[in-house]
């Protein structure tokens, strides 16, 4: 008969793995994905190395897990932000500057999940989550074009470059040790992103 974990068991199990997912995240929010290896992460969550591999096959299964979760929690909340308040113009201003603040007030997580250099399997899963990204923008700016709000365009491709725009923005102030006047940084990146949708900033 094959063995099966108590219920304790699997609780105890899951209560571990989401220790090590959790200090795998602030490890690369320190290190970056290069240098976030099995013997860091272990080290942060108290465990030994060959522990890790009770809960993942490899550092690269971790580091899907940990981009996963992470760019799940932002597409969340962009999510709501441009399925809230107001009208389409106001919520996808509103939608960047959300993004915008989040990526400032955590940038060494932000700048792994924009775009420091990662394993191909971290890589596929940043493409896929910028693919749910640019969905939800075309989605506000394709309302904002059925209501007049916005002129004329092909939501696709203005959420396409609204979202390259807001990631290429970001990068070097999230990469950077020099202070910028993040106030500033916003509402330019904000006012930018309603000029590409075609609306007054």
């Amino acid at each position: 008969m094959a063995y099966r974990k108590t219920p304790a068991e699997a609780r105890r199990l899951e209560a571990a793995r989401e220790h090590l997912v959790g200090r795998a995240a602030e490890v690369v929010a320190e290190v970056g994905w290069a240098q976030a290896s099995v013997t860091a992460v272990a080290d942060a969550a108290g465990i030994a190395a060959g522990s890790v591999y009770q809960h993942f096959s490899s550092k690269s299964a971790l580091a899907v897990e940990v981009f996963r979760r992470a760019a799940r929690r932002e597409v969340k909340v962009l999510g709501e932000v441009l399925a809230g308040d107001g009208d389409a113009a106001e919520r996808l201003r509103r939608g960047v500057e959300v993004f915008a603040r989040r990526a400032l007030e955590n940038q060494g997580l932000a700048h792994a999940l924009l775009a420091a250099p990662a394993e191909p399997a971290v890589g596929a899963e940043r493409l896929a989550f910028r693919r749910r990204y640019r969905e939800l923008f075309a989605a506000v700016i394709e309302e904002g074009v059925t209501a007049g709000l916005l002129p004329a365009q092909d939501p696709e491709t203005t959420a396409a470059a609204l979202t390259g725009a807001v990631g290429e923005v970001l990068v070097y102030p999230l990469s950077a040790s020099a202070a910028h006047d993040a106030e500033l940084l916003v509402a330019r990146l904000t006012a930018v992103a309603l000029r590409c949708a075609g609306a007054a900033p």
